[in-house]
């Protein structure tokens, strides 16, 4: 906390009244977000991380219709990074999620071996709300595109350790998805208590 003395285009004179630290949420909660068309991705990026996402991680799926290519694709990710980045001060977080670069199938495969996976996917025969979730570590959900899984990742996914799951009977859009499933990990982590 800070009591602000002077202010103009070029400094900030403040002096620091109070400290406090606020340790890092447990478990980590990592969010796969496939490319989405339009400003659907960036949709993503703001409620994902207005509802307390700690890591996002783009993903080119076999079905995303957006491509990551070259110099685009550099101005892409740094587009969620400053989304992320707005919406964290917007959302008054202590902490800005990581956006980490684009990450191809395998290099999902690999991250989800090591993590509480978890893949949402309309046909999954299990609710996210019924899995029990690890106090620790980190929970890595899987959002796909709109064209929806491919058959080949969702078996890569699940060769990895990750389960499938769904959120309730109709299928969210991928701007959506991802916050939800947040929004329901919070409640049921104690986040939101």
């Amino acid at each position: 906390m800070c009591v602000v003395s002077a202010l103009d285009r070029h400094r900030v004179v403040a002096r620091v009244v109070s400290r406090s630290v606020e340790p890092a949420a447990e478990p980590r909660l990592v969010v796969v977000q496939a490319l989405a068309k339009g400003d659907r991705a960036e949709l993503a990026v703001e409620l994902m991380t207005e509802l307390g996402v700690d890591e996002v991680v783009p993903w080119s799926a076999d079905r995303s219709i957006a491509q990551w290519r070259d110099e685009r694709g550099e101005k892409s990710l740094q587009r969620w990074r400053r989304v992320a980045r707005e919406a964290s001060k917007q959302s008054r977080r202590p902490r800005l999620p990581t956006v980490s670069a684009l990450a191809s199938t395998a290099v999902i495969a690999a991250r989800l071996s090591g993590a509480f996976g978890v893949v949402l996917h309309e046909d999954a025969d299990h609710p996210l709300a019924g899995l029990e979730l690890p106090s620790s570590g980190e929970i890595m959900l899987v959002v796909g595109p709109e064209g929806g899984i491919s058959e080949a990742e969702l078996s890569l996914f699940v060769d990895a350790g990750a389960r499938p799951v769904r959120l309730g009977p109709g299928v969210l859009r991928t701007s959506t998805a991802g916050a939800v499933a947040l929004a329901a990990l919070n409640v049921r982590l104690g986040r939101w208590s």
